[in-house]
């Protein structure tokens, strides 16, 4: 079918999808409308795209987003009225790009599973978000020799580097060269400095040396390659921070980070501490031995365009290598990540406050995780201010999660003020988890035991897409606990399916969560085990 005429929709906001949705389209024998939600900050955003047949619409769009954007999720359902076709892109702001629209379609013409059409490699990620270096500063160079193998060690020249360019220079790393770091190195006295990172800074896999000259921070037993601080710092460019992980990947395989008698240490890839006004830009994180990013005591501290892939090429799958952990900091900002790890995706640990994480791609990790707190005996812990939006979690084992401990040696705290806007899940097998009940603690001891964590004014809104099934219909699971207080949890705009069947959330000591949510019974409890 040809295209019959144009309409245009300036700054409208869609409501609930369903019926809201549907009264905004045009009604004819065939006619599709199209609407555009965009953002507060940009009201004028429009829509000229012409009504058309299904598939003359969906080719139409794609084309059109291929050309501006990238296209990042189709949904469908089925209707009994066929002739309507509710198209809903969401607009989100990136440096450089404009506007990036994420598109989900809600096509009541046909039965339709929900298929991913945006990027499922980094290479594909990079493609639809190319980083592009600033442009000239007028700062001082510095460069340094490159190594001439693996085991080549630039320590030293690399501290020396950055000697010279503190104070207003830039210590610049090539592309194709490589530079390797075989000793532990205290890079705390930084102040107005830039790294342009083109080429590869790489680890040595000395594990022996490594397990004895380390920086060690208290909390879970943290140890690290090196530690950064200062004020005013930035990291950017193209290149690659290498951790040479698959060595340590062997060596921890079987082994538990939370036992407490583990003394198989592994080093966090970067560590800053005592930073205000840190920059990360471009750059690409991989082969993290454990977490990737670990920010402690630190203010205002931003992510922007990163990659992390934290990969193994053996049957000993990286363990414990979050993309983002911080202790202790004020304002942690990351825009615009491709994380494809092996746990949380983004995961701020005690007393961290005013967090915004936006458009960001998650693969295969534990979701986007706010804690664990409340581990440790007689220590209060916190997170409050928190803002997480624009989210594509695919291959998951959790979507959007809250994590507090229970158990007989547990502290106690609380979470404030967060909110988890517009997820898109694919293949995830719990979409909305808060938990407080954790780390594995057996129900009869988390009764026994309960959770000193408040949890207050908590918001998941516009969470669409598909469970993995392997909790059944089950694809949100909320629990409270009977010792600390739950309040104003508020779910919204959750539109998530199971391949198991009609979708179902399931809550325990908690209700008037917004939407129906089916009591959890004992043996519930058992078989879930979050």
């Amino acid at each position: 079918m040809e295209p019959t005429k144009f309409i245009k929709i300036d700054g409208v906001k869609t409501p609930a999808l369903g019926n809201g949705g549907a009264n905004l389209c045009i009604r004819e024998t065939v006619a599709y409308g199209v609407i555009m939600d965009g953002p507060q900050l940009n009201p004028g955003t429009a829509s000229r795209i012409p009504l058309l047949a299904v598939g003359l619409l969906l080719l139409q769009v794609g084309k059109w987003l291929l050309h501006d954007a990238p296209l990042f999720a189709i949904s469908a359902s089925q209707s009994i009225e066929p002739t309507l076709l509710l198209i809903r892109i969401m607009f989100f702001k990136l440096p450089a790009l404009g506007l990036v629209a994420s598109l989900f379609a809600i096509a009541e013409a046909a039965h339709m599973d929900a298929s991913y059409l945006g990027p499922r490699t980094v290479d594909e990620y990079r493609r639809f978000y190319p980083y592009t270096h600033p442009g000239p500063d007028g700062r001082k160079k510095v460069y340094i020799p490159e190594s001439n193998s693996d085991t080549d060690d630039r320590s030293c020249e690399f501290l020396q580097g950055l000697k010279e360019a503190n104070h207003g220079g830039t210590l610049v790393l090539p592309a194709g060269q490589k530079f390797v770091i075989g000793r532990k190195l205290d890079l705390t006295f930084l102040d107005d400095v830039q790294v342009q990172l083109d080429g590869e800074i790489k680890f040595t896999d000395d594990i022996e040396y490594w397990q004895n000259n380390y920086f060690a921070h208290p909390f879970q037993k943290s140890i690290s390659f090196w530690q950064w601080g200062g004020k005013d710092i930035r990291i950017f460019g193209t290149g690659t921070l290498n951790g040479n992980g698959q060595k340590w990947y062997d060596g921890f395989a079987g082994l538990e980070v939370l036992d407490p008698d583990n003394t198989y240490l592994r080093p966090i890839l970067f560590y800053a501490q005592n930073a205000t006004n840190l920059f990360i830009e471009g750059i690409r994180f991989t082969g993290s031995p454990i977490w990737t990013n670990f920010v402690v005591t630190s203010k205002n501290v931003v992510y922007d365009n990163v990659i992390i892939e934290n990969l193994s090429s053996n049957e000993n799958l990286p363990k414990n290598t979050d993309g983002w952990d911080s202790y202790n900091v004020d304002g942690l900002t990351v825009r615009n990540a491709w994380v494809n790890i092996g746990d949380d995706c983004f995961s701020p640990k005690p007393n961290t406050s005013n967090i915004f994480v936006s458009n960001i791609y998650c693969n295969g990790t534990h979701g986007i995780s706010m804690g664990s707190i409340g581990q440790y005996e007689g220590v209060k812990d916190y997170i409050e201010n928190a803002y997480v939006e624009n989210v594509i979690m695919l291959n998951a084992e959790n979507g959007a999660r809250l994590k507090a401990w229970a158990g007989p040696t547990a502290g106690y705290g609380y979470i404030k003020n967060v909110t988890f806007k517009n997820f898109y899940v694919d293949n995830t097998d719990w979409p909305i988890v808060l938990d407080a009940c954790y780390f594995n603690v057996e129900p009869e001891i988390c009764a026994q035991y309960p959770s000193r964590v408040d949890i207050h004014d908590i918001v998941f809104q516009n969470f669409t897409g598909m469970s993995s099934g392997k909790n059944g219909r089950k694809v949100a699971a909320l629990t409270c606990s009977p010792n600390a207080v739950c309040d104003n949890i508020n779910l919204s705009e959750i539109d998530l399916r199971s391949p198991e069947g009609e979708a179902e959330i399931v809550c325990d000591g908690i209700s008037d969560v917004g939407v129906p949510c089916v009591p959890l019974t004992e043996a519930r409890k058992r078989s879930l085990m979050l």
